[in-house]
């Protein structure tokens, strides 16, 4: 940009700015032709160089613009690549929360199946025991009489065809037994052994001093346990009267109280 100054001539007179640039124009006419003269070209040629010159620029100007266009639109495309790269980023964590919350509601229905299968298994196993037991349960006196029956039988005088009906008789008794024994039924017949609350029950007492004390002396109706599971609690006296019973260690031998006390 060209700042317009005020000069003085020789003679210390103003000069209008409009005269400066026209003198520097001339300078510059004065020095291009000079210069050609000094090359030898001409003023047809220096006006062709000229053009080129000026056809030069524009080119220039034009591929800068062209350039600086390009740049804006590759600008434009880029951020809109970017805000899209955004989007789809966001719908794959949303897909990804998505994809975590079913698989926890998969394994959370998949436990619950499986608790529901053990539960429902478990029943139907319960329901079967109960009734195998109330079967059980209601076959108990039939065994009873036969018991009674044989051990009548056996306290009267016998004769063949007596002994042959006892003998049949405890066949039947002795196939009964085994049918439940293979469901797990087995009798409690604890006559000697030590009374245990929980599968006896006490119906009498007898005071016998050589027997220790609380010791099933009589069983008058034999138990049954099915499993682990008592059906039927054994009905006996137990005796009373006695020396304590010592106690038992872990391998099951009796200690005596002085050898407990010496211990």
């Amino acid at each position: 940009m060209r700042v317009p100054i005020e000069i003085e001539d020789e003679k210390n007179e103003a000069v209008e700015p409009d005269e400066v640039e026209t003198d520097e124009a001339a300078e510059k006419d004065d020095a291009h032709a000079a210069a050609a003269a000094a090359v030898g070209e001409s003023d047809e040629d220096a006006e062709e160089r000229a053009r080129v010159e000026a056809a030069i620029r524009a080119g220039e100007e034009a591929a800068e613009r062209e350039l600086a266009a390009d740049a804006g639109k590759l600008r434009e495309e880029r951020d809109e690549l970017q805000k899209k790269l955004s989007d789809v980023e966001d719908q794959i964590e949303a897909a990804k929360k998505e994809a975590a919350d079913a698989t926890d509601r998969m394994l959370r229905l998949q436990a619950d199946w499986e608790n529901y299968r053990r539960r429902t298994a478990a029943e139907r196993l319960a329901e079967k025991e109960r009734a195998a037991e109330k079967l059980v349960t209601n076959l108990l006196p039939v065994i009873d009489d036969l018991e009674r029956a044989i051990e009548h039988a056996g306290a009267t005088d016998e004769n063949e065809q007596l002994k042959q009906f006892v003998d049949g008789v405890s066949a039947v008794h002795a196939k009964m037994l085994a049918v439940l024994a293979k469901e797990g039924v087995e009798p409690i017949d604890p006559a000697g052994e030590p009374f245990e609350p929980l599968s006896h029950q006490a119906v009498g007492r007898v005071e016998d001093k050589d027997a220790y004390d609380e010791t099933v002396a009589q069983v008058y109706q034999k138990g049954y346990r099915m499993g682990e599971r008592v059906i039927r609690t054994a009905m006996v006296t137990v005796t009373y009267g006695g020396p304590k019973r010592p106690a038992e260690t872990a391998d099951g031998a009796e200690v005596k109280d002085g050898e407990k006390g010496a211990e």
